[in-house]
């Protein structure tokens, strides 16, 4: 089938969505109450000053270099267990020394003019006492998915950031991706029909022992890491409500000495109003990568569907016609720097975070009984 002709309009538009505004396509997802304002020299244009709390590989190799390539905020410093780390950081990144803090003085980032938003990138069995301790300083927060451990933990965290009147935000790079964006469109046009069979599925291999293996510190196994990625894509084309109900199984273990505390693979069933059905799977022991949604009129794919970088689609109308490879994470953070100068609330709340961990909670629910398990709100 010939792709679809898309006017010289559209296509204008959606490269404007990828090349700085894409969030705005997102409206809908207000958090409660009224952030405060960045400070006044923020307000007058200067780019407001990021702090990275955990300096692992996606500090290291995706949100340092996407800072660079920021508009509206820039590395101003870091949070680490390591005072060296944080020295060589601050020399290759030309932040001042002083705006290395340790985790036990994260307390004085309050009085630091440089440092307007904390990036909490530590794992999620950590998220709820360092996005707890950031909101204290009263600085805004970005926290990286999955949210935390628990909904109970999400509830805390949300209710911390509303006490301090500071904006909470979860990192989903996704939220700002052309590809992704063009389906938060299609489900709400319906231009191919509701969306009622959904797949997909996202994983690869985990060969030896890291926090993602660890239940304490991971919260769980692929289900929590990346799973969570088809969970988010499901709710979207299903018009960013939640499932009513789950159903789920354990995917049988290739390594029992490695996967003692978490799943290595699991495979759920999400069942949302209206009669759409996502059919979903997450695994530590095989790469899977894809995403479609099927409405009555035509269908929609991405294939890879959650990379950094490199991902591609099509529709039955033919392949999509959107800006690729665009900087996710630095799209995401100069929104959120954007949200924080101006008091727009960010698209992605916690609010957000804390649906997505009301289904994972049931799809663990779903394959320890092997009963349906309803989502609660």
């Amino acid at each position: 089938m010939n792709a679809r002709k898309i006017s010289p309009s559209r296509r204008a538009f959606l490269r404007q969505l990828a090349l700085g505004g894409a969030a705005l396509a997102l409206g809908g997802h207000a958090v409660r109450g009224q952030s405060q304002p960045a400070s006044s020299a923020a307000a007058g244009g200067r780019k407001l000053g990021i702090a990275l709390m955990g300096l692992g590989r996606y500090s290291t190799g995706e949100l340092a270099p996407a800072l660079e390539r920021a508009q509206h905020c820039r590395l101003a410093g870091v949070i680490t267990g390591d005072r060296e780390k944080g020295r060589k950081w601050s020399e290759q990144y030309a932040f001042s020394a002083k705006n290395i803090f340790s985790y036990d003085t994260i307390g004085d980032i309050a009085a630091n003019p440089d440092i307007d938003i904390i990036y909490v990138v530590t794992p999620p069995g950590l998220h709820r006492d360092h996005v707890l301790a950031s909101a204290k300083t009263g600085k805004h927060i970005i926290c990286e998915k999955p949210m935390a451990n628990s909904v109970a933990e999400c509830d805390e965290m949300i209710a911390a950031c509303r006490a301090a009147n500071v904006q909470l935000s979860i990192g989903y790079r996704l939220a700002f991706e052309p590809h992704h964006l063009e389906l938060d469109r299609l489900a709400k046009t319906r231009e191919l029909g509701p969306f009622t069979k959904i797949t997909g599925g996202h994983g690869f291999k985990v060969s030896r022992r890291t926090w993602r293996v660890e239940k304490k510190l991971g919260g769980g196994g692929p289900l929590m890491d990346v799973g969570i990625y088809v969970i988010q894509a499901a709710v979207r084309a299903a018009g960013g409500v939640s499932p009513l109900a789950v159903t789920a199984q354990e995917m049988a273990k290739t390594d029992r000495d490695l996967f003692n505390e978490v799943e290595e693979g699991i495979r759920f069933r999400l069942e949302f109003p209206g009669g759409a059905v996502c059919e979903g799977a997450t695994s530590y022991g095989e790469r899977m990568g894809g995403f479609r949604a099927e409405g009555a009129h035509g269908w929609f794919e991405l294939l890879p569907a959650y990379s950094y970088r490199g991902i591609d689609g099509r529709t039955s109308r033919g392949p999509l016609d959107v800006p690729k490879n665009v900087p996710q994470q630095t799209l995401q953070m100069d929104d959120f720097a954007r949200c924080v100068t101006t008091g727009r609330p960010t698209p992605v709340p916690g609010e957000m975070g804390r649906q997505h961990m009301t289904i994972i909670e049931a799809i663990y629910e779903a394959a320890r009984t092997g009963q349906r398990v309803d989502v609660r709100a």
